[in-house]
């Protein structure tokens, strides 16, 4: 059995209730901001609320949060009002690439800590309808935004528009698949007979571009297609660096920005970035190595098995 951080403690009972969504790397997250009343904090990724629940509830009625998502829907969720019976509430629409421009219109200057979880949320995941799972058929539009007739570039415009080449570097780059340009010859082929515009229509084409033996690994051999997809249409990594840089920034001597990766390109990505900042003589590293979840979380929340979090401090 691998080493567990011994830090790393389970979710809270009140997270437990929630039937779609647990807070991934709970406690150890909200211990990494070293939270006290009346710091001004920035979350991230605000999903279905539940680290922000949980700063707002340390940091107090004299306290600030700032909570980032580009679904406008997550907001209206009754957790906004039951956050803001602990503290100032700032919901922003915009994702956090866009921090540093978003916090000036509001007159702030400097925070104490941000939390960036970079992980898909089970909402977007379960109920979002815009075609992230590979278990449900759904339109393929793969976009945060909650408006994806306005989006640029959606995974249907990918699969369907954009060449063979591209489509394997894509696979390749963001998802890692091995078969890249197999899937990508299946995906060229198939939309000269149909456009693609579904989910199921995606996961067939794959099922047959992939050898039998794909079919039965531990990860679903559709996995790394729909990871890969989603990343390029939403710019996940470089939104993920130019958040991280933009956050850094922004802290207040002694703030910490703690950062939450899922997969290892979203970690490597997240390791080099923190540790250049680190070097600038600017920035100390918290943890040399991630931390991960414990084994209690593990038994309470299985997504949190790939989670990572790593913490920078500003000097």
């Amino acid at each position: 059995m691998r080493s567990r951080n011994p830090s790393a403690l389970a979710v809270p009972s009140s997270a437990r209730i929630m039937a779609t969504h647990i807070s991934v790397l709970y406690r150890v997250s909200l211990d990494a901001l070293d939270l006290k009343e009346g710091k001004v904090i920035v979350d991230g990724t605000f999903g279905a609320g539940g680290h922000s629940k949980g700063i707002a509830k340390e940091i107090g009625k004299k306290g600030t949060l700032i909570a980032f998502d580009q679904d406008s829907d997550v907001f209206k969720k009754p957790i906004v009002n039951e956050i803001r019976t602990f503290t100032n509430f700032i919901p922003v629409i915009a994702n956090f690439r866009t921090m540093a421009q978003a916090l000036a219109d509001k007159k702030i200057d400097h925070v104490d800590g941000v939390l960036l979880d970079l992980g898909l949320s089970s909402t977007q995941l379960e109920i979002s309808g815009r075609g992230f799972s590979f278990q449900r058929d759904e339109p393929l539009a793969m976009t945060f935004s909650d408006h994806p007739e306005e989006q640029l570039v959606t995974a249907e415009t990918i699969v369907n528009n954009w060449s063979r080449e591209t489509i394997t570097e894509i696979l390749k780059g963001f998802g890692e698949e091995q078969f890249a340009w197999r899937i990508a010859g299946a995906i060229v082929e198939a939309r000269e007979n149909a456009p693609i515009k579904t989910t199921n229509q995606l996961v067939a084409i794959i099922k047959e571009a992939v050898p039998g033996w794909y079919l039965h690994g531990r990860t679903h051999f559709a996995t790394k297609t729909f990871q890969a997809l989603r990343m390029a249409v939403n710019d996940e990594t470089g939104s993920a660096e130019e958040g991280m840089r933009s956050a850094f920034a922004l802290l207040a001597p002694g703030g910490r920005l703690a950062v939450i990766s899922f997969h290892s390109i979203e970690d490597r990505l997240v390791k080099q970035t923190l540790k250049e900042l680190a070097e600038s003589g600017h920035g100390t590293l918290l943890n040399k190595k991630p931390i991960i979840a414990s084994d209690e979380e593990l038994e309470l929340n299985p997504r949190s098995r790939s989670a990572k979090l790593r913490v920078i401090e500003k000097i």
